[in-house]
């Protein structure tokens, strides 16, 4: 199963891609749009509360396998940059350069939107991205017109992701959480993505950062029941020993994970943020979890020093005040709430 976030500017057409994509299921700051009609489901999420705020934007990508960025007709503006500045940090591996809207525009208009976008994406994890031109206007002469394209492309990159995440399968069992609630005459219920390993009805195991006992009552992809779910199923799962109000987005099913409130990472500096000073405050993120950090200490090579300079790599020792929990390989992305361009940088726990 690929998972597919579609993100981009405002008027981008994110959200009428998506709608056309699947059918509306779950919705919050994020919505997911559900493809179930066809051998291969997806989920295709749209990040519709970016650019307000980035932890849409930051949960959209994490949940998913792949990504659809949206660049509408009038080129590149300094959110569309922000998404390829954010892909770029987590390494995405997986996308699509959508230019939506090519209905309002002429072809020699495209071709110059395209060679711009190889210059902007030089030398990041899209510089190999294709483009491909659709439209996403309902009343358009050829309503959605390249959309089947962008469909057959999704397609064939699906297959390898699978691949990928069979590979993961192996792993202990690790679901990442994204909205939580009550049901009546079923207690807890959760929806999240399996991250990595094979997740099973009746499995005792653990939430984190609660590290509290849990057992998974049932679980659900697409509304059916099923009794366990690989890496990159998306799931419904009812819970037992822990309740909805308890739950909070990002919160981890495993049976391990590392949880703290202060952070020693290994960071390189975005070369398009400001400098980093110690007692800076900073927006943490990792996998679906957010919180503001202090930045209490900066060392290079082994020495402190006044400041991380834009481009470089540093260690920071950071303190907050909220348990998060995570693991080893998880990427921490770091970002600067008061600049035009929030993301400051990404590192690793040391």
């Amino acid at each position: 199963m690929a998972n597919v976030a579609i993100i981009g500017t405002e008027k981008s057409g994110r959200t009428s891609l998506a709608a056309n994509l699947g059918r509306k299921g779950t919705s919050s700051d994020i919505t997911m749009y559900n493809n179930d009609k066809e051998s291969r489901k997806m989920v295709f999420v749209d990040a519709h509360s970016y650019p307000k705020t980035l932890k849409s934007l930051i949960t959209a990508l994490n949940i998913s396998d792949l990504a659809v960025l949206c660049i509408p007709p009038q080129g590149l503006d300094a959110h569309t940059g922000e998404c390829i500045i954010a892909l770029d940090l987590l390494g995405f591996k997986h996308g699509i350069i959508a230019l939506t809207r090519s209905d309002s525009t002429h072809m020699y208009a495209i071709d110059e939107l395209k060679a711009k976008i190889k210059v902007i994406t030089a030398g990041t994890a899209l510089q190999d991205w294709e483009c491909i031109s659709l439209n996403t206007n309902k009343s358009a002469k050829n309503p959605f017109e390249g959309v089947d394209d962008l469909k057959a492309r999704i397609n064939e990159m699906a297959e390898q992701i699978e691949a990928e995440q069979a590979e993961l399968n192996s792993l202990p069992a690790r679901i990442f959480i994204d909205h939580a609630f009550n049901v009546t005459g079923k207690g807890c219920v959760v929806l999240g993505v399996v991250k990595q390993g094979i997740s099973k009805d009746k499995d005792k195991t653990k939430i984190f950062p609660l590290d509290r006992d849990i057992e998974i009552r049932s679980i659900q992809s697409h509304d059916v029941d099923i009794d366990s779910a690989p890496t990159g199923t998306r799931v419904g799962m009812r819970l037992k020993n822990v309740q909805a109000k308890d739950i909070e987005r990002g919160f981890i099913i495993s049976d391990k994970e590392i949880v703290t409130t202060d952070y020693t990472l290994e960071c390189t500096i975005s070369k398009f943020t400001k400098k980093i000073e110690p007692a800076s405050v900073l927006h943490l993120f990792v996998g679906l979890q957010s919180e503001p950090v202090r930045v209490e200490k900066i060392l290079v090579d082994g020495n402190e020093v006044k400041e991380a300079k834009p481009g470089t790599t540093c260690v920071l020792e950071l303190s907050g005040n909220k348990k998060v929990a995570y693991s080893k390989e998880d990427r921490f992305l770091l970002a600067n709430l008061d600049l035009t361009q929030r993301f400051a940088g990404y590192g690793f726990s040391k």
